[in-house]
């Protein structure tokens, strides 16, 4: 009963910052790597970013250019995904995904790597 719990979604305006959780539950969580996924409607879920199982590595998605930052505290079974400059392009449900790595600073990129999915949160970036 490994469960992903996204929070932290909304409307913002363009321009504007949003910070996404996920917390995670049945499983142990340093010993995965996390990811966040997002999703639009017509469109097929894309990568954002991933971190390794203790923070020490990160990846980014390239049309990000900077303004998202992921990270964990895996002392409270949870992930980030800080998002800033905020444009309608944004606009997706979001989605925080767990993935069993052999080694700690693996960063699965592949949505086939993960096994585990949240619900998602909604993002809607308004003009």
């Amino acid at each position: 009963q490994v469960q992903l719990v996204e929070s932290g979604g909304g409307l913002v305006q363009t321009g504007g910052s949003l910070r996404l959780s996920c917390a995670a539950s049945g499983l142990t969580f340093s010993n995965y790597a996390m990811g966040w996924f997002r999703q639009a409607p017509g469109k097929e879920r894309e990568f954002v970013a991933a971190v390794s199982r203790g923070g020490e590595s990160t990846y980014y998605a390239s049309s990000l250019n900077g303004r998202f930052t992921i990270s964990r505290d895996n002392t409270k079974n949870t992930v980030f995904l800080q998002m800033n400059n905020l444009k309608p392009e944004d606009t997706a449900s979001y989605y925080c995904a767990a993935s069993g790595t052999l080694y700690s600073r693996y960063i699965p990129r592949s949505r086939t790597e993960y096994k585990n999915w949240g619900q998602g949160t909604q993002v809607t970036v308004s003009s």
